[in-house]
């Protein structure tokens, strides 16, 4: 596996093939706490966190550091990786910049992924191609070159992205009411912990709780009580299959004093309790392990 990486002053930035050689790496635990970009073509098939994915053509997906990212079969050409902490690129701290936080990362509907058109296949071919020579240049401005070509990257694909995920609801809205979906997803994301109830996040957007739901609805997004409890779930199901902790210990850590409440938010979200979840799930990808 040849990994190609740029690590100085805390910043690391890397790029890998993903290929038979490289797989079992970035299924472990060493690309874990980095936030991530695939650019995989026909025939992969990836999980992120608990949905499969199948590559029919060119795919980037777009992978946080508290997604769970298994790559279950390669395609028949290698994919690339790139990966980068915070201190490389803080989406957060320049979102002005490329304005993809709560889009192809931290969205509500967990949608890490957009597909490539033909018409901009050769766009993000030369961006990664960019990358790769960067780092074999080593040349003493290859920082901000790459920082360069990843937000053009970003920014690109943050384009792709609402257009093929926000068809039909909000692609042909002003740019306000985008603003407004992704500062929601934003506060969720930050606050889904400690703060449960719709009241919490209206009172964050200065709007009364009914007026927070009738423009969810107005825009016909997922109402915003069914958004926050979904990414509490989601946070305990990875916490279930990925750590030995107990329910009660989860209810804790998720916000919660009084775990039966939990277990039967749980149990009204996926249909059985947290304890049958995490039995199904183990029983399920035991054969894979043996």
């Amino acid at each position: 596996m040849k990994q190609r990486i740029f690590d100085i002053n805390l910043k690391t930035i890397g790029m890998v093939h993903i290929d038979s050689d490289s797989v079992e790496d970035i299924n472990s635990e060493t690309y874990k706490s980095y936030i991530k970009v695939l650019y995989l073509n026909e025939g992969f098939e990836i999980k992120v966190d608990f949905k499969i994915y199948s590559t029919d053509g060119p795919t980037l997906f777009f992978i946080s550091p508290n997604q769970v990212l298994s790559i279950d079969q390669l395609g028949g050409q290698p994919g690339l990786l790139v990966f980068y902490n915070r201190d490389f690129y803080c989406i957060q701290l320049h979102d002005e910049e490329v304005a993809c936080d709560g889009l192809l990362f931290n969205n509500i509907n967990n949608m890490p992924m957009t597909t490539i058109p033909e018409q901009d296949a050769s766009f993000i071919e030369y961006l990664f191609s960019r990358i790769q020579d960067e780092f074999e240049l080593r040349d003493s401005s290859l920082e901000e070159m790459i920082r360069t070509y990843l937000k053009q990257l970003l920014i690109k694909s943050t384009r792709l992205w609402k257009v093929q995920h926000l068809n039909g609801t909000m692609a042909s809205r002003p740019s306000t009411d985008l603003e407004f979906f992704r500062k929601f997803t934003q506060l969720v994301e930050a606050n889904y912990k400690e703060k449960h109830n719709v009241a919490d996040y209206a009172d964050m957007l200065f709007l009364a709780p009914k007026t927070l739901t009738h423009r969810f609805k107005r825009l016909s997004l997922p109402q915003p009580n069914d958004i926050i409890k979904n990414r509490i779930i989601l946070e305990a199901k990875r916490l279930l299959v990925h750590t030995d902790w107990t329910a009660k210990e989860i209810a804790h850590a998720l916000g919660y004093d009084d775990p039966a409440y939990f277990s039967r938010l749980f149990f009204i979200k996926t249909g059985e309790p947290p304890s049958g979840f995490r039995k199904k799930y183990l029983s399920a990808i035991e054969p894979d392990q043996a």
